[in-house]
């Protein structure tokens, strides 16, 4: 949807996707690559890497790839400086096309500390600085769930087949176990759209 929304206002959007070594990355790099591909004109997607596996252990679930069950909340799934990494690599990428803006897809429901306007700014700042070029991180997404973003994607014409929202997806399906599944059959339900993902197991009504 964060891609759809920039393409819509303009044709020099850059998509990233910065790989840290999570067990998903493969199935949601091919995914979005797709996805990319099936929006409007834009650049190449660039895939930048940062190697966090010397910071999580073997033995971590995201590493593993065994999410926390269906059920869990969201505190199960905090990935410690996510967003700090995340931001980091596309903003010297962006900084080295001569790009200002950074956009991340947060959301109002988010509850992680690197997810905060006073984190962005914190970070705007220090980037700025860091680099000796201005950069802007924009979270368009930050006062909306996840229902008003399926909304806003359905009036894009987001093809929803082409997202993926699962921490243990298998050839492009979801797993329909995980709380991530759990939150994307919530969303779609709460719009009142068809969900035309492809799920190994169906989430529960």
């Amino acid at each position: 949807m964060l891609l759809a929304q920039a393409a819509a206002a303009s044709q020099n959007v850059q998509p990233l996707y910065v790989s840290v070594g999570l067990a998903w990355e493969e199935e949601e790099q091919a995914m979005a690559a797709r996805l990319v591909a099936s929006l409007p004109p834009m650049r190449p997607m660039k895939v930048l890497a940062v190697d966090m596996t010397d910071v999580y252990p073997a033995t971590h679930w995201a590493i593993r790839g065994e999410a926390p069950a269906f059920d869990t909340p969201d505190s199960d799934v905090y990935l410690e400086g996510r967003n700090v990494i995340l931001l980091s690599k596309a903003a010297v990428s962006m900084a080295r096309l001569g790009s200002p803006r950074v956009l991340i897809g947060l959301l109002a429901d988010n509850p992680f500390p690197d997810s905060s306007r006073r984190f962005l700014d914190a970070m705007e700042v220090a980037l700025s600085a860091g680099l000796a070029f201005s950069i802007s991180i924009d979270a368009p997404f930050s006062g909306m769930t996840k229902a008003d973003v399926v909304r806003l994607g359905l009036t894009l014409g987001v093809p929803f087949e082409l997202t993926l929202s699962c921490m243990q997806p298998v050839e492009g399906e979801h797993c329909g176990r995980c709380s991530k599944c759990r939150e994307r059959r919530d969303a779609f339900a709460e719009a009142g759209i068809q969900d035309p993902a492809r799920y190994a197991a169906r989430p529960p009504r």
